[in-house]
């Protein structure tokens, strides 16, 4: 009778991975360059000095950890605008929404939320639908906690459509030292509510654009979570 290779101590491993997992978010593809390169030269420095070695190896680990890319758990309820980004509410503004999506002429509501070199840099669909339309602009890199970042920094903008023909404008705005704009969907995609769909690398801000009469459901200077906090609530049909 052959005995059972798993025992406690093999009970016990897996539950230390499963659990180290459910702490340590994943790495965003995109990041998986910088985050190899960093770890090669900190290789490198170790070569040099054990110091340097560790300062290397440190710094490897914030660039890992600046594209993680933790689950989120989106609301089920339909009708609501989540934020798209983790950060801070910079502004809550009536304002039009950029021209290069043809949209009709008229203001909408635009929430801004700023996110800082600490906060987790993937973007996730405010809503659940279609994406109707995807340019890309460049432009300045002025700091995106400024009002006119919106207009004069480079930016990726997205028209999304839900089922029952509401659209919502997501755009990613790149800041001060933000130097690459990641956007994973194209024009014709279904997109569903908190799914990742692009990442800004280092510093920048997302803006999202409702109906001028949906209700704002956050304030200046509250902290979001992407995929989860809900900005606010579309008109109802």
């Amino acid at each position: 009778m052959t005995e059972s290779k798993e025992g406690p101590d093999s009970g016990r491993l897996a539950h230390l991975i499963a659990l180290t997992r459910s702490v340590v978010p994943p790495m965003h593809p995109a990041g998986r360059p910088f985050a190899l390169g960093a770890a090669a030269v900190a290789l490198l420095l170790r070569r040099l000095s054990r110091r340097l070695g560790v300062v290397g190896f440190v710094l490897a680990g914030a660039v890992a950890w600046f594209f993680r890319e933790p689950k989120r758990v989106a609301p089920s309820r339909t009708g609501l605008v989540v934020s798209a980004a983790d950060g801070a509410v910079s502004h809550v503004v009536l304002a039009e929404p950029p021209a290069e999506l043809g949209l009709p002429a008229g203001e909408r509501l635009r929430i801004s939320v700023f996110l800082s070199v600490f906060d987790v840099h993937v973007q996730r669909s405010p809503v659940s639908g279609v994406v109707t339309r995807a340019v890309y602009k460049p432009g300045k890199f002025l700091s995106a906690d400024l009002d006119k970042a919106s207009e004069d920094n480079e930016r990726n903008s997205l028209l999304l459509t839900t089922e029952n023909g509401t659209d919502v404008v997501v755009v990613q705005i790149a800041g001060l030292i933000a130097r690459r704009i990641v956007c994973q969907v194209a024009e014709g995609d279904k997109v569903t509510v908190g799914d990742t769909y692009g990442l800004i690398r280092f510093g920048s801000r997302v803006d999202v654009y409702a109906p001028v009469d949906s209700k704002v459901l956050v304030e200046p200077g509250q902290r979001t979570i992407g995929g989860e906090t809900v900005l606010a609530e579309l008109p109802a049909d």
